[in-house]
């Protein structure tokens, strides 16, 4: 029989289990919705039922399972979100509910952060932004309102390693969730003494630091029974969705990668070496890369969730979401670069375009909700030249091209629009799922499939449709001015 990986994929609104051999084919998946829930003993809070994810993907597991034809299962492993864990015992029984990264209960933990230690150390440590959906908030939480958490707890687990855990009955954290917390020092890659004693708790409230790839332990004989998958197989500590989508869609280090869905996520791999950290105010964000040595570069925003709002608004009277889209484009496309003196600005909020602050400004007569669209589309574009441009700054290094990955890259318009105003090829990747490739690269690593990671990945190619900057670009170049003007302006006002 031939060999695949089994990547269990925890995402915010789905689970899933694919199947993945080592040319990168996706043999077979299978998923389920899933949701954060109401808090019973915590008015307006959300958390996760731990018990619900893993039911849901015991039964996307079988389906996997029971259609893997000449395939065997030669590894597991399991990536999720960043950021959520949850107070546990040994016995791998919860102390507390895994609070979500979309509770606002922490809101106030990170506005006070400057009692224990300021935002700016913080920053300047971890390399990340003082969100309050970091990890840390989530400990000062439970330290201030259930202190009995923390002092009945053996380790505080990372969400991945909850579940890897339930595989294998080992307690581990890697490094790409670790880096996720707010508690790690960036340039020493582990967790950091400084900000662990500042709040009052130390290194060993975490299990072990482990590297992607690492096998971990055994898939025991009861989670074989619930998975329908033989015991023994390894099970290979991945760890945070990004990282690997950014190493999954095969970027080399200081190729920016644009993840364009509900939010754009634009990261680059750089070494960490060439760093210079921005303070807070820069709305860059470091985590820890999926290799040593390198760290991501990111920044963060709302993008096809604001077109997906606008059309909604404006283009309702299509009602079949593949008709409205196409309509939403073909209207665009006749419009002319700078949609007739038509702009739309976004309200910078933790790096985000947020519509319901935004600016529809350049309004006529004349124009039309065409007109707005494609608006939307150049500023989005805009944006993203304004990222990049920080992120290049921060990793020191000039892209030849843009990867892209996600729905967002659907769009030819928008794709040509940003390699027009980017002035760089844009590279919209065919494979939509480099996160469970990302992942499967390493658990490939790990039961010798390749040598290396990096040997994975030369090895899987992913084909990639190019829009070139075209005879457009000098005119988004000048926008792309004026536009910049308005928003520093906006910005610093």
């Amino acid at each position: 029989m031939e060999n695949a990986i089994l990547v269990l994929d925890c995402g915010a609104t789905n689970v899933r289990a694919v199947a993945v051999d080592p040319e990168g084919n996706l043999i077979a998946s299978y998923s389920l919705p899933s949701t954060s829930h109401p808090d019973p003993d915590f008015a307006g809070g959300l958390i996760w039922d731990v018990d619900e994810i893993w039911r849901n993907l015991v039964i996307c597991a079988k389906a996997v399972a029971g259609d893997l034809g000449k395939f065997r299962i030669a590894a597991v492993t399991l990536t999720t979100f960043g950021v959520d864990g949850a107070a546990m015992k040994k016995d791998g029984s919860l102390c507390h509910p895994v609070i979500s990264w979309q509770c606002s209960r922490t809101l106030p933990v990170m506005e006070t952060i400057g009692r224990y230690i300021s935002p700016e150390k913080l920053s300047a440590i971890s390399g990340l932004q003082p969100y309050h959906y970091n990890t840390i908030s989530k400990l000062v939480w439970l330290k201030e309102n259930r202190p009995e958490v923390i002092a009945g707890m053996d380790y505080y687990v990372l969400m991945p390693s909850i579940f890897l855990n339930k595989l294998s009955g080992e307690y581990v954290t890697d490094a790409t969730m670790a880096g996720t917390t707010m508690l790690t020092d960036l340039n020493r890659r582990c967790f950091s003494e400084e900000i662990l004693s500042s709040i009052g708790m130390n290194r060993n409230i975490f299990p072990p630091l482990v590297e992607p790839g690492t096998i971990v332990g055994k898939v025991t004989m009861k989670a074989a029974g619930e998975l329908g998958i033989p015991a023994g197989i390894p099970v290979v500590a991945t760890g945070h969705d990004t990282q690997f989508a950014v190493f999954g869609s095969g970027a080399g280090i200081n190729q920016p990668v644009l993840s364009s869905g509900t939010w754009e996520i634009l990261t680059a791999r750089s070494p960490v070496s060439n760093l210079k950290i921005p303070p807070p105010s820069a709305g860059i964000t470091i985590e820890l890369d999926a290799i040593k040595g390198f760290v991501d570069i990111g920044m963060q925003w709302v993008a096809s969730g604001v077109l997906e709002w606008m059309g909604n608004l404006l283009f309702s009277d299509v009602l079949n979401d593949r008709n409205r889209y196409s309509t939403m484009i073909a209207e665009a496309e006749k419009v002319p670069p700078g949609s007739a003196g038509v702009n739309v600005l976004p309200e910078l909020y933790e790096g985000g375009f947020v519509p319901s602050k935004g600016i529809i400004s350049g309004l006529t007569k004349g124009a039309t909700r065409a007109h707005i669209y494609r608006a939307t589309l150049e500023s989005l574009a805009f944006y993203s030249r304004s990222a990049l441009q920080s992120l290049q700054s921060t990793g020191g290094f000039y892209p030849e091209f843009l990867w892209a990955v996600g729905g967002g890259t659907k769009n030819r318009l928008w794709n040509q629009i940003r390699a027009d105003v980017l002035q760089i090829p844009f590279r919209a990747i065919q494979q939509s799922e480099t996160t469970v490739l990302g992942a499967a690269m390493f658990a490939m690593t790990a039961v010798g499939m390749y040598t290396s990671a990096n040997e994975a990945v030369q090895a899987i190619k992913n084909p990639y449709d190019t829009y070139f900057p075209g005879n457009k670009a000098v005119t988004y170049d000048r926008l792309f001015s004026d536009y910049n003007t308005q928003w520093l302006t906006r910005w610093h006002s």
